[in-house]
């Protein structure tokens, strides 16, 4: 895929480098001369410029993009970068960051935005269209120690649809902290049974995702 992502401050930069790791074409876009840092993601393609006029995304060939995702820390670029994305260029999938909630009702694809996100949701609501139901997605490693979050959304023939949380046998060392489900967090309580197309997110060392998701996997028993 090739993506834009306008905004290469660290949030940009990170999702940068996440989906270099995984063979995507990036292109970071920022007005601010001092954001234009290409030593800190050698292998992105960098560009002064701002997102919120429509010649400088014709001049980042935006109409050859797969996805944008508009991460700046200025709601309103976001919203305006979104637009001009999916109405003049036709990108067919467009992320926009929200940094103050009460702005969040403004991201809807009135305004050209297909997925909102704060930003610790931004790499999963990237993902999640991409991945198939019943794939384990890293969505980022943290510094300390070796876990990683992942996301794994359940299948409706996996064998724990409709047990409770609390006696699944997940594997030790392993953390269910979030279930996302019909747009509501949920906090995962023992006695909450799982559904069907819950993405469940866990914090697990990486010795373990393999475990994790052939449990949850159809065929297990």
């Amino acid at each position: 895929m090739r993506v834009a992502i306008a905004g290469a401050g660290a949030v940009g930069r990170s999702i940068a480098r996440e989906l270099i790791e995984n063979g995507h074409q990036v292109l970071l876009i920022d007005k601010n001369p001092s954001s234009i840092r290409p030593e800190r993601v050698p292998n992105a393609e960098w560009l002064l410029a701002d997102s919120c006029e429509l010649s400088s995304l014709a001049e980042a060939q935006l109409g050859k993009c797969d996805v944008v995702i508009a991460a700046t820390g200025d709601d309103k670029a976001n919203l305006v970068t979104s637009l001009l994305a999916k109405t003049e260029f036709g990108v067919p999938r467009t992320v926009g960051r929200v940094n103050h909630p009460n702005n969040e009702w403004l991201f809807t694809e009135a305004w050209g935005v297909d997925v909102n996100v704060s930003t610790p949701r931004i790499m999963s609501a990237l993902v999640e269209e991409a991945v198939s139901i019943g794939d384990l997605v890293r969505l980022f490693t943290f510094r300390q120690g070796n876990a990683n979050l992942v996301e794994l959304t359940l299948s409706a023939d996996s064998p724990f649809v409709g047990t409770p949380a609390g006696l699944v046998p997940f594997p030790d060392n392993c953390a269910l902290v979030t279930i996302l489900r019909d747009g509501q967090v949920y906090t995962p309580e023992a006695e909450q049974p799982l559904e069907s197309g819950d993405e469940l997110l866990f914090v697990v060392p990486a010795e373990v995702e393999a475990e994790l998701e052939q449990l949850l996997s159809p065929g297990h028993h």
